[in-house]
Parts: structure tokens; C-alpha cells; sequence
């Protein structure tokens, strides 16, 4: 009988917490808890917390009226609903911390996720407990990707890629960076992507894509510019991240330098990428293309980023990053130039690191093309 994943999850996240000296992981809504268990609730209002514990069920806060998510579950759970009076909320977290019996040591909890709501909750029903980061535990969990999760990141990039070619012809003279992001979202989800995007789309024209997190205006199209767009889709709760740049006729020389400058970094990367090598080691490799064109000072954020169920996680494509790479991860490719005043160029993929390489989910055409 096929073991359920998240229920095969759970015990994979049991042993590791043994290796992290963990008595309990703390987890709010979000990728983390959704991995575990299926299940999605909203940061709201109402606190919502899951605890993990080796060797047990799972214990689960939540309002009274999120209790119709937990029918027909394929593993058991331990429910501490809550009603409307706020007053009852602290009972809920101490009933579960004892149900649980969690009256000292070590919780993880995950800090660029969790809020000071739950954490004061926490703190008031279990005072003699230690809550310290948990990330490097969720982070060995996830960051290994198994067929189920790199199908869905693959179809992610096909929709992704998909719903950009669907609205090309819509990209005309005097169209607004805005008109081409609405339009790219809608057609997002004309290709079947899932209606929580993993960001809105960056669309950026001429001087503004020269800031890598630019938000569309109402800049309209110039004849002769460049025209950066960042964008991704969700499948099954997995993202794409895609970013092409084009122009729109002739533009400036340097401009038409720095694309192939990037185009050949962004080359390095993906031909760098293997078993063992570590992710420092990719993204210098990247860098060294750019910084021997004389452009090092212009790229000015590391080469990429893990790609999952969050837009960004573990691994990072950094110098600071000494991951060794191993078969199943997945993360982006992205190197980039940006002249102030004048325009930027990035080219972004989605990468599977692969037992003799890496594959590539993304397959745009690279170079600099007219739009």
C-alpha cells in the first residue's frame, strides 16, 4: 500500500527533528504547514498553529469555523478549535501545549514566517519552553524535490511560458507596462495556473528595468527600448519563475553588449550546475563572466534563488551559499546588468539539478530579440 506523502512527510520531518535536537516544530499557515499536511488556511485575525512533534500526531489551533478542513483526513490530528470570545483563545494554545505534552525544551519555529501573534500565543502558554530557529529543519525536508513536485514545477513553467507567447501579439506601441501585466495574468490563468501566483509580474520598459523589482506603471512603449518582464505561474502549489528581456527596435549599443554579457553568464550557470558542486561555486562562475566584461559593479543581487512551494527558499545561488548541489534541487539562474538611466537585462530559468547535470524547465528563446 502507497504511503500517503504527507503522512511520509511527517515521519521524514520526525527523524529530523531527533537530528536537530527539536522536541516540537511550530508551524503557522503557510508552505511549510501546507507541505505537511494538506492543508491551507489564511493569515488572518484568528491564529492558526500547527505543532509537530517526533513519534506523534500532529496538534492543530485553529477557529471553530476552519474545523470543516480537517474531515477526511488520511492521517489523525489533534484539533484545539477556538470560538469568537478572544478571551478563550490563550486556553486553546495551553490545552494543546499539555495535550501534547510540550512543558520544556526545544520548539522550532520558522522566524521569516511566524508572527508576533503566534509567537506571544506560544510564549504565554509554554513559558519554560526555548523557541529557537527551525528553518534548517523544514529547509532538509523540502529541499529535495520528488517527481510528484518537479512534474508540477515543470507544468508550472509551461503554463508560465505558455500564457506569455499567448498575449505576445497584444504587445504593441503605446500598450503600458501595467496593460502587459494585467494581461499576462489573466492569461496566467486562461493556461491553467493557480490563482495564488507566486508575484505579481514585473514589466518594466526602458530606464525602469534597470531596477531589478521594478512595479509597472503607466510608462507607455517607446520605440526604441528595452522591455524586461519577470513572471510565474502555480501548479499544485508549486511555482515557475521566468524572466526574458526583449527590445523594441534598435536600441543603444552598450545595451545590445550587456545582453550578450548576460546571455553568456546566465550559459555558464546552467553548464556549471552538477552533483557536489557547491552553490557558491555556481554563482562565481556566473559572476566571473560578467565582471570580466567590465560590468561586475552592475550585477547587483546574487545569481538565484531556491524554487519550491515559496518563490524563494533554500538553496541560494550565493557566495555566501556552500550548499553542495544535490539530484532534485531546484532553483533559478538569474544574472543580470543594470545601468542607472539607461536599462537592464535579465535572463532567468528554472533549474532541476539533475545525476548527470541539470535540466533547464524553462526554454525561451535567450537572446535579445526584437518584441
Amino acid at each position: 500500500m502507497k504511503t500517503n506523502p504527507h503522512v511520509k512527510r511527517q515521519q521524514q520531518l520526525h527523524q529530523i527533528l531527533k537530528q536537530e535536537r527539536l522536541n516540537a516544530l511550530a508551524l503557522n499557515p503557510g508552505p511549510d504547514l501546507s507541505y505537511l499536511t494538506g492543508l491551507d488556511f489564511h493569515l488572518m485575525e484568528r491564529p492558526v498553529l500547527g505543532l509537530f512533534r517526533s513519534g506523534q500526531n500532529p496538534v492543530l489551533i485553529l477557529p471553530e469555523l476552519e474545523m470543516g478542513k480537517l474531515a477526511d483526513l488520511p492521517f489523525s490530528i489533534q484539533s484545539f478549535p477556538y470560538g469568537e470570545d478572544r478571551s478563550t483563545w490563550p486556553r486553546a494554545f495551553e490545552n494543546a501545549f499539555l495535550q501534547a505534552g510540550l512543558r520544556k525544551g526545544r520548539v522550532g519555529i520558522i522566524p521569516r514566517r511566524l508572527r508576533v501573534l503566534e509567537l506571544r500565543f506560544l510564549e504565554a502558554a509554554a513559558s519554560n519552553l526555548d523557541f529557537v530557529d527551525g528553518q534548517k529543519a523544514m529547509s532538509t525536508l523540502r529541499i529535495l524535490k520528488d517527481q510528484h513536485e518537479i512534474k508540477s514545477m515543470q507544468k508550472a513553467a509551461d503554463v508560465a511560458q505558455h500564457a506569455f507567447q499567448a498575449i505576445r501579439p497584444l504587445i504593441k506601441p503605446g500598450i503600458t507596462e501595467k496593460e502587459i501585466a494585467a494581461a499576462l495574468v489573466s492569461s496566467l490563468f486562461d493556461e491553467g495556473s493557480d490563482p495564488g501566483l507566486p508575484f505579481f509580474p514585473i514589466v518594466s520598459f526602458g530606464s525602469n528595468s534597470a531596477n531589478p523589482h521594478a512595479m509597472p506603471t503607466d510608462r507607455p512603449w517607446d520605440e526604441r527600448q528595452l522591455v524586461l518582464i519577470d513572471w510565474g505561474a502555480t501548479v499544485d502549489g508549486y511555482y515557475s519563475d521566468i524572466t526574458r528581456t526583449w527590445r523594441t527596435g534598435d536600441v543603444d549599443k552598450e545595451l545590445l553588449e550587456i545582453a550578450k554579457v548576460v546571455q553568456g553568464a546566465n550559459q555558464a550557470g546552467r553548464e556549471a550546475v552538477q552533483p557536489g558542486i557547491l552553490c557558491s561555486e555556481v554563482d562565481r562562475r556566473v559572476r566571473e563572466v560578467i565582471e570580466k566584461s567590465g560590468y561586475g559593479e552592475y550585477f547587483i543581487h546574487r545569481t538565484g534563488h531556491g524554487l519550491g512551494r515559496e518563490a524563494h527558499e533554500e538553496p541560494y545561488i550565493a557566495s555566501d551559499d556552500h550548499t553542495p548541489l544535490k539530484a532534485g534541487m531546484t532553483f533559478t539562474i538569474e544574472p543580470g546588468i543594470y545601468l542607472p538611466g539607461c536599462g537592464g537585462v535579465r535572463i532567468e530559468d528554472d533549474i532541476l539539478v539533475t545525476e548527470g547535470g541539470c535540466r533547464s524547465f524553462t526554454d525561451l528563446p535567450r537572446e535579445l530579440r526584437v518584441l
